[in-house]
């Protein structure tokens, strides 16, 4: 009977063991994909205060609440189940479907650098002010849930690539961690950025001298941090979209561009022979980024060539 009990604790910490390790490997790989979709999510960051911008300030925690259980529905209820029917039956479309990401990703980039650089965004400013509140919010959760779908589409195929030889547990576990895991560092973040100025305000006014230096630095801050993470967003989707089409071209046959980047990235190297690691990532990271800048400029100018087309057939 002795025996009988110390095979059966034998039994029970083999399968604790296996589940600790089960657990460790869902958490690595939580990580790494998470990692690995970094870029979508700064950018993803640094859109969605820009749909708070001209409605009350009442209006702005309420909102991002908003988006955040409609993000959440996306990547849970639509986005995992759809991923692991493609992982388990067409395996095959993840890297043509990552591509296409990858160059949604390039255009998004390219045509913010060319809203930027041609004035476009304030002139949408300008006509959104006239809209009344109401139908402005809905116009701007509605609008902001559907950019949301299309960025976490992109970071669960990213985690479904890493994941896919992994059993259908580990797929589960993995694609609905990263989904909540970046949903809520996301939106947190959203909520702290909008509210910063605010909060900077009331430590203004009612703040002791290092409350009202830090009150000031918050509501000079803010702004800058945002505009800093426009940019640093921008960049993250042209060097995520850039290497994304790169690596899947290479799995097509076409190795050119990923011979050029590690060809830069080892030239670089030779130049530079400070932090050896540092400066491969960012020479490719620049290469990448070019690559995805080009990319989404060829975009651009073919949707704004066939914009009048698709005008003149609608009227």
């Amino acid at each position: 009977m002795a025996t009988g009990l110390i095979a059966l604790l034998d039994d029970i910490a083999a399968i604790a063991k296996l589940a600790a390790a089960s657990l460790d490997d869902v958490g690595a790989q939580t990580a790494k994909a998470s990692i690995k979709a970094a870029g979508v999510v700064i950018d993803d960051t640094a859109v969605t205060p820009t749909y708070v911008v001209g409605l009350s300030p009442s209006r702005e925690l309420p909102i991002i609440w908003r988006i955040a259980k409609g993000s959440l529905r996306n990547k849970l209820v639509f986005l995992l189940p759809a991923c692991l029917l493609m992982g388990s039956f067409a395996p095959w479309l993840i890297t043509p479907l990552l591509m296409i990401g990858g160059t949604y990703l390039c255009f998004e980039g390219a045509e913010k650098i060319d809203s930027a650089l041609s004035g476009h965004g304030h002139a949408d400013a300008t006509a959104a002010s006239t809209v009344d509140p109401a139908t402005l919010e809905e116009q701007k959760v509605s609008g902001a849930i559907r950019t949301d779908f299309i960025l976490s589409a992109e970071i669960m195929a990213l985690t479904l690539a890493g994941v896919s030889a992994s059993n259908l547990v580990t797929q589960i576990a993995v694609l609905a961690a990263v989904g909540i895991l970046i949903t809520v560092a996301v939106y947190g973040v959203v909520a702290f950025i909008v509210k910063a100025d605010d909060i900077g305000l009331h430590l203004v006014a009612t703040g002791g001298g290092i409350g009202r230096s830090v009150g000031h630095g918050l509501v000079k801050g803010v702004p800058v941090f945002l505009q800093i993470l426009a940019i640093v967003g921008t960049a993250a989707m042209l060097w995520v979209g850039g290497s994304i089409v790169i690596h899947g071209l290479a799995e097509f046959g076409i190795a050119q561009p990923e011979h050029i980047v590690e060809a830069t990235a080892a030239f670089a190297q030779t130049v530079v022979p400070v932090l050896p690691d540092v400066v491969h990532w960012l020479a490719a990271t620049l290469v990448q980024a070019v690559f995805g800048a080009i990319l989404g400029g060829i975009v651009v100018l073919l949707v704004s060539a066939a914009a009048p087309l698709f005008a003149k057939h609608k009227a």
